[in-house]
């Protein structure tokens, strides 16, 4: 029997949460929350990385007090316990498939949007050594992600399967998320808007958003 959830240490405006929370409420999961305040600093408290362990969240605990770091590890555990609906695949190609466009949406787009607002926005100066050549580095590469996305798209609802997945989770917070660093969509993404209308419109997106 696996240990069941019992924390998350949480902080629902930061992106790697926000990926979580759809996840969680696309699964329908209700867990106990603490809001960890990452600007005061209490992800790096002593208390804190005494219980967690890294100055991280999301952070999963479990009944046996193990504590789970990293949104797709978490992820992964949750899917384990909970298999539907299935977000990380059905068999070993389609998870492999899965997998791969996550990762390509994590270390792409969501990558870049986050560098670019971690090292120009003054007030992450207190969680950054914030580099601002490195910040219009990331800005300049956002435009080719969204196109890569957009491409993808073409004749297809869903980024890695025939629905809703953790890839197309990962791409739309970090597409939805660039609105913080004031990027504009370019224009003629016509695949890549309808992609997002249609996550936005989903119950569980549309339910998050206003827990906001």
């Amino acid at each position: 029997m696996l240990p069941k959830p019992v924390l998350l240490y949480d902080q629902p405006l930061a992106p790697n949460p926000m990926r979580l929370n759809l996840f969680l409420a696309e699964k329908g999961i209700e867990i106990e929350r603490i809001p960890v305040d990452l600007m005061a600093g209490a992800h790096k408290s002593p208390d804190y990385l005494a219980r967690v362990g890294a100055p991280q969240v999301p952070a999963l605990e479990l009944e046996d007090g193990t504590v789970i770091t990293e949104t797709q590890a978490i992820a992964r555990y949750l899917e384990a316990l909970h298999p539907e609906p299935n977000l990380l695949g059905r068999g070993p190609l389609e998870a492999a498939l899965i997998e791969m466009w996550q990762r390509r949406a994590e270390f792409g787009l969501f990558a870049a949007v986050g560098h670019s607002f971690r090292h120009s926005n003054p007030k992450m100066a207190v969680l950054e050594q914030q580099c601002p050549d490195w910040a219009e580095v990331n800005r300049g590469r956002i435009d080719g992600h969204l196109a890569a996305l957009d491409r993808r798209l073409e004749g297809r609802d869903w980024i890695a399967a025939d629905r809703l997945t953790m890839a197309d989770i990962t791409a739309y917070v970090a597409a939805n998320f660039r609105r913080i660093i004031r990027h504009e969509m370019p224009g003629g993404l016509d695949n890549l808007a309808a992609w997002m209308a249609r996550i936005a419109a989903r119950p569980a997106t549309a339910a998050l958003e206003t827990k906001r």
